[in-house]
């Protein structure tokens, strides 16, 4: 088999990953499953990376969004829970109808450009320039003339992750999102029973009889 068929083949398996990861990710009424849908579509991109060469932004692409801001994600979705981030109202139904429209809207346009356009032979792009892609270009141009948007990115890492923390924090007094303890005292028996408001019991210590006469 040729090299061109088997570029031709990842190319179709990575389109085929994004697709589906967002549609996924769109669709799915679980927000966890919806993150891993995310994931796919990151990996199909990652892919997509490589078949123009371009390892860095494709290793980027994987520690960066998929081993980095999937799994903040998730940590998000943990803290303030799966059941309080679904929409049931109205506006979820209609979220969804807009999503659709879109979606059928990109179709179209994309169905008019391979039959308008397909078949037609492009001109080659000229080759890049030698080292063009490295470590060493790419810390260069971030760090001179990309420097300002380098650190506006960082600024809107550290809004997110503070957002994430209000949220988990709750609206009240800045009380964490945890059931609230309450503990009744039996002089009796020496012994304290807790409860988490109707969500967990903690069992009382088992005393003997020599412990209780005393």
């Amino acid at each position: 088999m040729k090299l061109d068929n088997l570029e031709t083949i990842f190319f179709a398996i990575c389109t085929l990953l994004v697709l589906i990861g967002g549609v996924y990710t769109v669709a799915a009424k679980n927000p966890i499953r919806g993150a891993m849908g995310l994931l796919g579509a990151i990996l199909g991109i990652a892919g997509m990376y490589l078949l123009l060469a371009a390892e860095l932004l494709a290793a980027i692409q994987v520690v960066v969004y998929a081993g980095a801001v999937v799994v903040l994600f998730l940590f998000v979705i943990m803290l303030i829970g799966p059941s309080s981030t679904g929409t049931t109202d109205a506006r979820g139904a209609l979220g969804r109808y807009f999503g659709a429209a879109c979606f059928a809207l990109v179709s179209v346009g994309a169905l008019y450009v391979v039959m308008r356009f397909g078949g037609q032979t492009l001109s080659k792009m000229p080759e890049p320039p030698a080292g063009m892609g490295t470590i060493e270009v790419v810390g260069r141009e971030i760090f001179s003339e990309q420097v300002v948007a380098f650190q506006i990115s960082g600024v809107l890492l550290l809004i997110a992750v503070v957002g994430a923390m209000a949220v988990a924090r709750g609206k009240h007094g800045g009380e964490m999102l945890l059931p609230p303890i309450t503990g009744t005292v039996d002089p009796t028996r020496k012994s304290v029973s807790a409860d988490l408001a109707g969500h967990a019991s903690v069992p009382e210590p088992q005393l003997t009889k020599s412990e209780v006469k005393s």
